[in-house]
């Protein structure tokens, strides 16, 4: 576990001169160059922006209990507001936002509420629904593939997306998908995606975190592209990368943060945001997408934002299991 505290000027917005304090959790590696590293880079935002005192605690495995210790200990401290980042934290905040009524709490990607209990999500289904209808415009091989590691509620909605994002383009796509339990394993999807790549997968959508590097070293072995998420991986990697369903999720916090700090924060809802904010929520395509691609893409978006096309967050078909 780590803990790390930083400050920042005082808040002018704040009454009496003082400033917001916010803490946050990440049941994970703030260097992880995905979602943790996500969250951090929001809570920094939150510090430069608000002039806020923050402090954090990172390294914590998603075990409930073990996320509960780490929020009362935040909690402990009387902040302003306690960000738990990623859903894995549903139960933990559900709990300890009840034992502290007079702190504020906030689950990134989460759906949980209650009196001092809200989520911020960004709809990172709507980005994955844009990457599915790509690849299944792209495919050769007509079989596209799905890795993630463990099965939390964010990730489940951004796999059904991809789903329905295929199949609305290629309809007859054979579709493999798997959570194989570890989103930091660079062994597990390294194996993981030599699996999908002698199923015959040719683009495989990849929702992990520090276990991104073994997906990418099997990909560009067997000359595959992979569709990123959280942000754009292309400019890493350009040979493997053709696609990246980019969830800023950096901006939950920080619109939670804004919420409170101007006096708009609301305990007992669930802010979305999703396609209509394109600082949040987007698809970046590699420069060597096709235009017809890029034109097909730009019209699904459109009817999303519209609501003529509605992302559904459910799927029941087959899995891989390892």
């Amino acid at each position: 576990m780590a803990a790390g505290l930083l400050a920042g000027a005082p808040l002018a917005a704040l009454a009496d001169d003082s400033k917001l304090t916010v803490s946050m959790l990440l049941a994970g590696q703030i260097d992880d160059k995905g979602f943790m590293e996500a969250g951090y880079n929001g809570l920094t935002a939150i510090r430069d922006e608000l002039g806020a005192e923050i402090s954090y605690i990172d390294g914590i495995k998603p075990d409930p209990e073990l996320l509960a210790g780490a929020l009362r200990e935040l909690a402990e401290q009387e902040p302003d507001l306690v960000i738990a980042h990623g859903g894995q934290n549903n139960q933990a905040a559900e709990t300890v936002a009840a034992e502290f009524p007079d702190v504020k709490f906030v689950v990134v990607q989460g759906a949980v509420t209650g009196p001092n209990l809200s989520s911020y999500e960004v709809l990172q289904e709507e980005s994955a629904w844009l990457a599915g209808a790509a690849a299944g415009l792209m495919t050769k091989t007509g079989t596209v593939g799905h890795i993630s590691g463990i099965r939390v509620t964010p990730g489940l909605k951004g796999r059904a997306g991809f789903y329905h994002g295929l199949m609305h383009t290629n309809p007859d796509a054979t579709f493999l998908t798997t959570f194989a339990g570890d989103q930091d394993d660079n062994e597990l999807s390294y194996r993981v995606a030599s699996d999908e790549i002698e199923k015959g997968a040719d683009i495989i959508f990849t929702m992990l975190n520090a276990g991104r590097t073994g997906a990418i070293d099997a990909m560009r072995e067997h000359g595959v592209h992979q569709i990123g998420n959280v942000r754009d991986w292309y400019p890493d990697h350009p040979d493997v990368f053709i696609a990246s369903a980019i969830a800023n999720v950096s901006i939950a916090g920080l619109e939670a943060a804004r919420d409170l700090a101007e006096g708009n924060w609301e305990g007992g809802r669930i802010v979305k945001i999703g396609l209509s904010n394109p600082e949040a929520v987007s698809l970046a395509l590699s420069p060597e997408v096709p235009e017809d691609v890029r034109a097909k893409v730009d019209e699904l978006r459109q009817k999303i934002i519209s609501g003529e096309i509605e992302v559904s967050t459910e799927y029941d078909g087959p899995e891989l299991t390892y």
